[in-house]
């Protein structure tokens, strides 16, 4: 019988003025947003890399690789469905989910709360199972000097009962 498993995911992207900032499929107001070849929500990045990973299922770049055409400007919430699908179809299911979303600005605790519910949402989980926290690296490196948004996952798989 399979086990419970464990995955890690990590994103960042690049982020210019004029472009929209997205996370866990909400909009948020800023300056600046992610250059990416998706919409570039680091936070739905990291977690289907996360899932990706907990299922041995390979990463995100080779399922969804950024010279493909198909995924130009895609809704990065449809690509961690995608990921949701293919780790029950490999006979896991997700259970639990912990982000850290480093950008130093804007604020992001006022949009907390919705970006769990959009998380929880595309994980086929209740918001109480996820957790989303938000970092500032003060300062320090690309993210610190507002170039960069990242985010880092860990997510919880349990093998899913057979239909």
């Amino acid at each position: 019988m399979p086990s419970i498993r464990i995955g890690i995911g990590f994103d960042v992207h690049r982020l210019a003025e004029g472009r929209t900032l997205r996370l866990a499929g909400v909009e948020i107001p800023a300056e600046a947003g992610p250059v990416g070849h998706s919409d570039g929500d680091a936070l739905f990045h990291a977690v289907a890399d996360a899932v990706l990973g907990a299922a041995a299922l390979g990463d995100l770049g080779e399922h969804f690789p950024d010279d493909d055409p198909a995924w130009a400007g895609a809704d990065s919430g449809r690509l961690l469905g995608r990921v949701v699908d293919m780790a029950r179809e490999a006979g896991y299911r997700p259970v639990g989910a912990d982000v850290n979303v480093l950008l130093e600005t804007p604020n992001l605790a006022p949009h907390r709360d919705a970006m769990r519910a959009g998380l929880a949402e595309r994980l086929g989980l209740p918001a109480g199972d996820v957790s989303v926290k938000a970092r500032t690296m003060e300062g320090l490196g690309p993210v610190g000097a507002g170039q960069a948004v990242a985010a880092q996952a860990v997510v919880i798989l349990e093998p899913a009962p057979h239909i």
